[in-house]
């Protein structure tokens, strides 16, 4: 990992890009797909994302259907033509074989993120979309993202929000399945939110999620004693989340 990558902290246009993308991603409901209709990506960039998306896809040792129909959605996506589809089909295809990513592989897009942070962003989120094709991603896909995500150079903090984001709002569990959140990722999670959003939004978010079991709602639902249960459960993971993030943010 470079130095470079190691700095956790956006440059200015960047964090701005950045922010912009993630709320459009949120606007398209974490279609990647969908995402890159909307903001277009540079031609150039094609080689890259294919590759990258092969790299992904083999990381535990084969390549689903899922890997293949993401890959050929975000073709539709670009709306290559015959000719390029090949092209990126090659650049797949020399991803799902490669042990290590080549030290030249995006070069492109390293030396560009920083005066136009735009395509290298929207590269990761794609990349971020495929390592979560199977739900929660596990460590081998995940760490083949962030690999790819170093290798253009962003700091390792882009893909951490950008697999929040995910967390947050699509693979969200029920509350009472999880133990008390003891870290700020984990009380974001349980309130849908993610560690990029301000104090308003959270606690909108929270307000929100408490009074989805206020006792008086509760009553007129007419639920079951074991309903009733798992909703006092959930108030208390909401409560539990909220005071952690309290703390967090008044430091």
């Amino acid at each position: 990992m470079t130095s470079e990558t190691r700095d956790n902290n956006l440059p200015a246009r960047m964090e701005a890009e950045f922010s912009e993308l993630l709320g459009e991603l949120t606007a398209c409901g974490h279609q990647a797909t969908e995402l890159l209709v909307r903001t277009r990506l540079p031609r150039w960039c094609r080689r890259s994302l294919f590759f990258f998306l092969g790299y992904i896809a083999k990381s535990e040792g084969r390549v689903t259907e899922k890997d293949i129909g993401f890959a050929e959605t975000l073709m539709k996506a670009l709306k290559l033509s015959g000719r390029q589809r090949r092209k990126a089909i090659g650049h797949f295809r020399k991803g799902k074989t490669a042990e290590r990513i080549p030290a030249l592989k995006a070069l492109g897009l390293r030396l560009t993120h920083r005066i136009w942070p735009s395509p290298s962003l929207r590269v990761a989120i794609c990349l971020c979309h495929a390592a979560q094709l199977q739900g929660r991603p596990e460590k081998p896909r995940r760490y083949r993202c962030e690999d790819a995500i170093d290798q253009m150079g962003l700091p390792i903090r882009v893909s951490d929000d950008i697999l929040d984001s995910y967390a947050s709002k699509v693979w969200i569990t029920e509350p009472e399945s999880q133990p008390r959140p003891s870290t700020f990722e984990q009380a974001c999670q349980v309130l849908g939110v993610t560690r990029r959003d301000s104090r308003e939004v959270i606690k909108r978010a929270y307000r929100k999620k408490v009074s989805e079991c206020h006792p008086d709602k509760l009553a007129q639902q007419k639920l079951s004693p074991a309903e009733l249960t798992r909703a006092k459960d959930r108030l208390l993971r909401y409560q539990q989340a909220w005071e952690l993030i309290s703390q967090r943010l008044s430091v």
